[in-house]
């Protein structure tokens, strides 16, 4: 019988890499059948165990509330859990004001005239503007392990997440 040298799951001898956790399981190790400590059970796997919480945390925020959704779903820490609800509403919440905005434009140019349609523009610019700053800072600031919380979305935020 061998074992993974990383999380001692049991593999076959004819492996190349562990199914559990995808580290390479050395052909010695799979026919000498050696676990990772001998006679012990292997450690648990920590919960969101390889990933740390700052990239997380980062991920949480790459594809706006899509990822936002996906890490406050599968990820339970606290950390993670905040970055990810803060990422839901942030972008979840622009990405309706833009359509808004968007569509204003179009429409506020069909019905209303020029000015209307440039008004609707130039907020719905300065809008991706301001969003592509505050994208940024908040992946820094996540991946720098800090627990940024920006201004009335924050404490939205932490209150769900919790």
């Amino acid at each position: 019988m061998a074992f993974c040298s990383g999380c001692g799951n049991e593999v076959g001898s004819d492996v190349g890499f562990c199914p559990k956790c995808g580290r390479p399981v050395s052909s010695a190790a799979a026919q000498m059948g050696a676990s990772p400590a001998a006679g012990s059970p292997p450690a648990p796997a920590a919960a969101g165990a390889g990933m740390e919480e700052n990239v997380a945390g980062l991920l949480s925020y790459v594809l706006g509330w899509l990822t936002g959704l996906i890490f406050f779903l599968i990820d339970k820490r606290p950390f993670v859990r905040f970055h990810a609800m803060q990422s839901i509403i942030v972008f979840g919440g622009a990405h309706i004001l833009f359509f808004i905005f968007f569509f204003g434009g179009f429409l506020g140019g069909v019905f209303g005239g020029l000015a209307m349609a440039g008004i609707s523009w130039a907020i719905y610019l300065l809008s991706e503007l301001a969003l592509l700053v505050c994208w940024i800072l908040c992946m820094v600031k996540a991946f720098q392990g800090q627990r940024f919380k920006l201004p009335v979305v924050g404490n939205i935020a932490e209150g769900f997440a919790k």
